[in-house]
């Protein structure tokens, strides 16, 4: 019963699925994770995202012969594992397909392959739990962490030859990158709130190219409901930001089609039943000012279904964006 549950609520989903992408690292380099399933100690899973990003469009951002539409589209393995009281470690295997369409629905570029694998680290710098004067369980914790993203996915040098083209339609994008985050969570009974930053450094590949730094903020509010006992629902709600400097090439040109800011609403729910938690995220533009208005970003869609290993309950759920 729980397995046909399961495959019904992702096939819901997935007609969803044609929106979304942010030039602040589309395609190459967007590693939104929602609230992590409701494990402890280590699971594995498999997401699915979808994004979309409208380019090359005009001063006014009216379509023109040249403007594109890019359906940026991932399968992913990922996973965690904790080791001792404050460490978890975890990783995400993406694999990549890219569509590229002009004028017309006319397929002007299509690719599929391995893209850029990560591993972050994260440390609890504190948790505490108590009991409030009206007997009350309030509990709050801070992580802090770090990562770094391999050049593991395919860099084609081709989309990058003119400053003032967006270089987004790529499996990776051909650099090391390193991340920085922290997420401090409150929650009192079953509502909680999760407040979270973080920061991607990216280096400079081979030819010459270094996409834009990122920084990303969001703040998330959940409640959680018990259904006798057995499954576990979590919606949630809240606003995300991201912004992002214009790219460098050859160390000194600015790519004019390129970076910018999105603020973005969320909303998601994570359920849990037993050893299995399901769970997607959908994100909503609520303002863009991106590639100096010459790019224009749909909503978003993150789906998932793991597997605790241990089959035990975590006590709290974090919220990380990478």
């Amino acid at each position: 019963m729980k397995i046909k549950l399961i495959i019904i609520l992702l096939l819901l989903a997935s007609p969803l699925t044609s929106l979304a992408c942010d030039i602040c690292g589309c395609g190459v380099g967007s590693y939104y994770l929602g609230i992590l399933p409701d494990f402890s100690d280590k699971f594995i899973g498999v997401r699915y995202q979808s994004k979309l990003l409208t380019t090359h469009l005009g001063p006014n951002g009216n379509r023109t012969p040249l403007t594109s539409d890019e359906t940026y589209q991932s399968m992913e393995v990922w996973g965690a594992w904790n080791f001792g009281n404050r460490w978890r470690i975890m990783a995400i295997l993406p694999y990549n397909f890219n569509t590229r369409k002009i004028e017309r629905g006319t397929v002007a570029g299509e690719k599929h392959g391995l893209g850029d694998v990560v591993a972050i680290l994260n440390y609890k710098l504190f948790e505490s739990r108590v009991t409030t004067g009206n007997d009350k369980f309030l509990a709050h914790s801070l992580w802090v962490g770090g990562g770094v993203k391999a050049p593991t996915g395919n860099y084609e040098d081709g989309e990058q030859i003119m400053p003032n083209s967006p270089n987004n339609f790529q499996l990776g994008s051909g650099s090391t990158d390193f991340m920085f985050n922290a997420a401090y969570d409150i929650r009192l009974m079953d509502l909680g709130i999760n407040l979270n930053t973080s920061y991607k450094l990216n280096t400079e590949n081979s030819y010459e190219y270094r996409y834009g730094n990122k920084f990303t903020g969001n703040i998330l509010g959940y409640y959680k409901f018990n259904v006798k006992d057995k499954v576990r629902i979590a919606p949630n709600v809240g606003l995300l930001y991201e912004t992002q400097p214009q790219d460098i090439l050859y160390n000194k040109y600015k790519v004019y089609q390129s970076g910018g800011s999105l603020l973005s609403s969320v909303v998601g729910v994570e359920m849990n039943m037993g050893r299995v938690s399901i769970g997607a995220n959908y994100q909503i533009p609520l303002s863009q000012h991106l590639a100096n208005d010459r790019a224009l970003a749909g909503n978003r869609l993150m789906t998932h279904i793991s597997l605790n290993l241990k089959g035990k309950k975590n006590k709290e759920e974090h919220v990380f964006e990478l």
